[in-house]
């Protein structure tokens, strides 16, 4: 958990560098395990780079982005890859192929855990079932209860995985589907306050599955008002890390960060939509804790 005196001390650190990852980062004590966090939102069927008819023309493309995450992983084999979902709707790749390619692609790129948006229901929930078996990573849902739907084998409330010798978990937070999803496209599912998700999910992942490091990825939007969204959520909530945002398309240039009631402070980071940027979150381990954090806009215009 992020507390006061590390956020105070490294969060200077911080800043969007629209750059290739720093070498130097992994030249750290030797003792110390870096943890990298790659995450997208909001991707919407973007494969190709943005067409010269867009205000970013030109950027983007999962084949950049492919090339980006492998040559990070290169230079650290300890990273994850997450998206916090809507990762459909938004070309004509999801109107002809219903996410087998968006998934097929991410399963090339090698994510590791990926959550729900509110367009991943666009056909329904059979058909988004039928979508998920296209991706051969882990879909992560704490506050969608998928019950006895086709979903049920193949949406988890949250996973745990270890890397470098550090447990990280994570899990997914979706927005409510009111007045976003066709009520007979969500048919079966049941929606959860996030807040009361949160807490018994990050308590799990503290309490009984001993992870040092907790990674949500949110598709409940960031605000600035500080009192919806992923904002309020952490506000709440003691003990997650990390927010990987999605749904409300924000552009942040760095990461912002939220007091929880505890008093230790909850990251929160979006790299806007259509698979323009990557998000890059870097966490030294010193003896099993977090010593220090360093945040990264990466743009892939330049890979």
């Amino acid at each position: 958990m992020i507390n006061r005196r590390t956020f105070l001390t490294t969060s200077a650190a911080f800043g969007a560098t629209i750059a290739a990852f720093p070498r130097d980062l992994l030249k750290a004590n030797a003792a110390d395990t870096v943890i990298t966090i790659l995450h997208t939102n909001d991707t919407h069927s973007q494969i190709d780079p943005l067409p010269a008819n867009d205000v970013n023309a030109g950027k983007g493309g999962v084949a950049r982005r492919a090339t980006l995450v492998k040559r990070i992983r290169k230079e650290n084999p300890n990273t994850l890859l997450v998206d916090a979902g809507d990762v459909l709707q938004g070309t004509p790749y999801f109107n002809f192929y219903k996410g087998e390619v968006e998934y097929k692609a991410m399963s090339a790129i090698g994510y590791d855990v990926g959550t729900l948006g509110n367009h991943e229901f666009d056909n329904g929930v059979e058909k988004l079932a039928d979508a998920l078996k296209f991706a051969n990573f882990d879909i992560v849902s704490s506050n969608y209860d998928v019950k006895g739907t086709v979903l049920e084998q193949r949406v988890k409330r949250y996973v745990v995985k270890t890397v470098g010798g550090i447990k990280i978990g994570l899990f997914g937070l979706g927005v409510s589907p009111v007045g976003l999803i066709t009520p007979d496209n969500f048919k079966g599912v049941t929606y959860i306050d996030p807040v009361v998700a949160a807490r018994e999910v990050v308590k799990k992942l503290r309490d009984e599955e001993r992870c040092a490091l907790i990674v949500g990825m949110s598709h409940l939007g960031y605000y600035e008002d500080g009192k919806r969204g992923d904002s309020m959520v952490a506000a709440q909530v003691d003990g997650i890390d990390f927010i990987a945002s999605g749904h409300t398309h924000t552009f942040m240039k760095e990461p912002v960060f939220q007091t929880q009631p505890c008093g230790n402070k909850t990251m929160i980071f979006q790299v806007g939509k259509s698979g323009i940027h990557l998000g890059r979150v870097d966490f030294t381990f010193r003896a099993g804790k977090v010593a220090s954090f360093k945040a990264q806009l990466l743009d892939l215009r330049s890979v």
